[in-house]
């Protein structure tokens, strides 16, 4: 009789905890209220982009986001990073959402999901493909049915990694994003009637549910643009948005009149664009605003809470009314609370303090930052000059300039060369350049061309037999406002000399940079302005991350073990450091390969040190 009584209640034990587990755990929105499983749910959320962190570090820098108090994730999903080309998806490795959204989960994080098809974001092309704009029947954010057809796919191939995730489903993800600050797009494209972009928003969100999303949808604009940016049954929330009587009226009027009320951006930081002040936001503000938002109930999701980096060419642009195009610096540390690295900030701990006190338990510890290291000298003992890799390569030949996407790549650059029979002598134009060049005279340095200054002509003196040789850059297609529709790249319209409009035999040479071009480096003098490539090796007794200093270089990219790092621009600034994580370093032998496009000043060794330098403008 004891042993049945043990059994049963060991039985009735593990009745009783399946019974808990099996309860439908569920996220709604219901009479003004974010509802958790049934009980009220305030949002206390940061943004962090899984493809601006090294996977290695996601756990980490997750862990540093509870320890601050805060209880959920939100990330966009760039569509460009996961359709490498035209239906080929990869959703694997470093690429792994799944594995992003679980691992936040572990750390005990809910998750909102921002997938677009636009993000923004200071992302190339604001996360649309490139090759969407080969299709000429295709117009990008609007009702249009070849860009709704490829939308269509992309949400499908989505929702396979979201939906089984979603909370009713055992998964942390609790909200899901339609569009993306689509009321900005429609407030500055008036040549589209108001009933045409909502077409288009509304489509969104319906292939979004039928993708089988069924947890709350929401949009996010500016307070004053609900008017184009709202979709009928997803929630508004701004971005910000500090007033929160304006914040309530502007909800209220676009959600029958309730909340709840949600800044889906506040800014403790913001974006930085080469050649300009690196901005910051000051702590003091950012805690008054948290403290205003928690007293009030208001949810709100910190834009950025950890930017992280964009490597390689992942990196959009904007424009004004000054410049054609800013574009992004590779650092997207955004003067965050958590620092590019990782590291916990005076903000951060600002703010962890504010969350601490509303917390009735202690917070958990912060996790102890990444080791930290500096490579000593390096020497770059292969040296080549550019034109020597041209010139083994073959070259596709038009009467007139192909555009990047013509020639089928996305990013990287285009040398475009051309021999004249005859003397050329006087003004060359480049109106449609995209969007930074140097040129050559049978291989000498005669000027550059540079979008951002809107810099499209010079003086040039080309005698008869000689070589023009155009190296073009793409520095990251517009991710924001009307223009992201005209973003092709290369030289996208006539080059003229003295008026005249140059044709036939032009040679164009693609280098994308897909990886560091391959060279049989020999012993040669490299003469100044000639653009190089340099390769070195290092030795490493232990790994960690260190920042690259590169202030003795012009412009270019930088591969470490065969990974783009980024772009550094140090003629400008006001990045002059480039990160490198230590996840990526080996301990013994290490690759470092440089291509130099300005070479004013030729350098061979190259060092790292312990911290960035994110904030000297240089001219």
């Amino acid at each position: 009789m004891k042993n049945f009584s043990k059994y049963f209640y060991v039985i009735l034990f593990f009745l009783s905890i399946n019974s808990i587990f099996s309860q439908k755990r569920n996220f709604e929105i219901k009479n003004g209220e974010f509802l958790l499983n049934g009980k009220s749910f305030v949002i206390h959320s940061g943004e962090l982009h899984y493809p601006r962190v090294p996977m290695e570090y996601w756990k980490h820098r997750l862990q540093m986001m509870k320890a601050m108090g805060l209880n959920t994730v939100t990330t966009y999903v760039f569509w460009n990073y996961h359709e490498e080309s035209p239906g080929k998806w990869n959703f694997s490795g470093e690429k792994d959402l799944k594995k992003f959204i679980k691992t936040a989960q572990e750390v005990g994080l809910y998750v909102i999901i921002r997938p677009g098809p636009y993000v923004c974001a200071e992302w190339e092309f604001g996360g649309y493909p490139w090759w969407l704009q080969k299709d000429k029947n295709l117009e990008i954010r609007t009702d249009n049915k070849a860009f709704l057809l490829q939308c269509e796919k992309y949400i499908n191939e989505l929702a396979k990694q979201i939906v089984p995730l979603q909370i009713n489903n055992g998964g942390p993800v609790i909200m899901v994003q339609a569009e993306n600050e689509f009321g900005s797009y429609v407030a500055q494209r008036k040549d589209i009637p108001l009933e045409q972009h909502k077409k288009y928003s509304h489509k969104i969100k319906d292939f979004l549910v039928r993708s089988g999303i069924t947890v709350p949808f929401f949009t996010s604009d500016g307070s004053s643009l609900f008017k184009g940016g709202s979709i009928e049954g997803a929630l508004p929330t701004a971005n910000g948005e500090s007033d929160i009587d304006v914040l309530k009226k502007n909800v209220n009027e676009y959600n029958g009149g309730k909340g709840p009320y949600m800044v889906a951006e506040y800014y403790p930081g913001w974006l930085d664009h080469w050649a300009e002040p690196f901005p910051k936001v000051s702590t003091e503000d950012v805690v008054k605003q948290t403290e205003l938002y928690i007293k009030n109930g208001v949810s709100f999701n910190y834009y950025m809470v950890h930017g992280g980096t964009n490597f390689g060419f992942t990196s959009g642009a904007n424009y004004d009314k000054d410049h054609d195009i800013q574009p992004d610096l590779t650092s997207y540390d955004y003067d965050a609370p958590i620092s590019e690295a990782g590291w916990a900030t005076p903000k951060y701990n600002a703010l962890r303090n504010v969350f601490q006190k509303i917390n009735a338990q202690n917070l958990p510890d912060v996790p102890q930052p990444v080791k930290i290291i500096t490579i000593p000298e390096i020497k770059l003992s292969k040296n080549a000059d550019l034109f020597d890799y041209i010139d083994l390569q073959k070259p596709v030949i038009n009467n007139l300039p192909l555009t990047f996407e013509d020639l089928n790549i996305g990013n990287g650059y285009v040398l475009y060369r051309r021999k004249f029979d005859k003397a050329q002598n006087g003004k060359i134009e480049i109106k449609g350049l995209r969007d930074y060049a140097h040129l050559y005279i049978n291989g000498r340095w005669v000027g550059e061309m540079n979008r951002y200054y809107k810099k499209y002509d010079l003086k040039i003196n080309i005698k008869a037999g000689e070589t023009l040789d155009i190296l073009v850059e793409n520095m990251g297609r517009i991710n924001y406002g009307a223009e992201i529709v005209n973003n092709l790249k290369g030289i996208i319209s006539p080059v003229r000399i003295n008026g005249n409009e140059i044709s036939g035999n032009w040679k164009m040479y693609p280098l994308p940079f897909n990886q560091f071009p391959k060279h049989n480096y020999k012993p040669k003098d490299i003469a100044t302005r000639t653009p190089m490539i340099c390769e070195g090796e290092f030795f490493l007794g232990e790994t960690g991350d260190t920042f690259l200093d590169m202030r003795k270089f012009g412009k270019g990219v930088v591969f470490i073990n065969g990974r783009n790092i980024g772009r550094y621009w140090s003629k400008v600034g006001p990045q002059l450091t480039l990160y490198i994580p230590g996840v990526w370093l080996k301990k013994g032998k290490n690759t470092i390969q440089i291509f130099e496009q300005i070479n004013d000043n030729t350098n061979f060794t190259i060092n790292s040190i312990d911290h960035p330098i994110l904030d000297q403008l240089v001219k």
